[in-house]
């Protein structure tokens, strides 16, 4: 078998050779590490990001729970508000409702509507009745009739045309009456606002205002009126 001599040059080639591929082996190796630290420390920087953020979320979060709380105070406040003005709102409707009631009570406003008409008118002349007075219009006939369209819900009442009010006053002077200073002849017109079939059903009722009038031989016609007017009194 053959010696083969190891030539000092071919020594120096593979120790070179051995030499380089250990400092590249070395290389790759720290690049690797450097690789390695560089992605830890940008995974340290983006937890930190991420934490901030996540901070900065709750605290917005935070931030809008009490914006929500309130938000809803607020809210609840309104509704009180607006409940309150709801109920003085109503407080001055009642009022105005019911300034204008009694306006129409003293006869200062114009009313309309539905009602009666009744109209009272002296009885036949009997040569054979010695007292005249006994088939005239007297102011009592004229205030029962007054009183019981009252008492039946009437708004307003007129006789002729001159509305009357808590402070009217009637008599009777011969064949004319006098409402408030003012004299009428008969017949005498008295005229309500009301519910016509209330009001009717409470002037003839047997034994009632009607049969009471007819029976002191007076002419009584009652007429129930889809839509009548009653003036304001003059100067009111």
């Amino acid at each position: 078998m053959k010696k083969i001599k190891v030539k000092g040059k071919h020594f120096i080639l593979s120790l070179v050779c051995l030499i380089l591929g250990f400092m590249i082996a070395f290389s790759y190796h720290l690049t690797k590490i450097e690789s390695q630290n560089e992605n830890l420390d940008r995974s340290g920087k983006q937890y930190e990001k991420t934490l901030v953020l996540r901070n900065q979320l709750i605290a917005q979060e935070e931030t809008n729970r009490k914006l929500q709380k309130e938000l809803h105070q607020k809210q609840d406040k309104v509704l009180k508000n607006e409940k309150d003005l709801a109920k003085e709102a109503q407080v001055f409707l009642n009022q105005a409702e019911d300034t204008e009631k009694y306006r129409m009570f003293l006869g200062k406003v114009k009313v309309k509507g539905k009602g009666v008409k009744i109209t009272l008118s002296d009885g036949a002349y009997d040569p054979k009745e010695v007292n005249i007075n006994n088939y005239l219009v007297h102011e009592h006939h004229v205030f029962k009739v007054v009183n019981e369209l009252y008492i039946s819900g009437a708004a307003a009442v007129a006789i002729n045309g001159q509305r009357l009010t808590s402070h009217s006053y009637i008599v009777c002077n011969g064949p004319v009456i006098t409402v408030d200073g003012v004299q009428y002849p008969a017949p005498f017109v008295i005229t309500a606002i009301g519910d016509p079939d209330v009001l009717a059903a409470s002037i003839n009722l047997t034994g009632g205002i009607k049969d009471q009038l007819v029976n002191d031989n007076l002419v009584f016609t009652l007429e129930k009126i889809n839509e009548m007017t009653l003036n304001p009194i003059l100067g009111s």
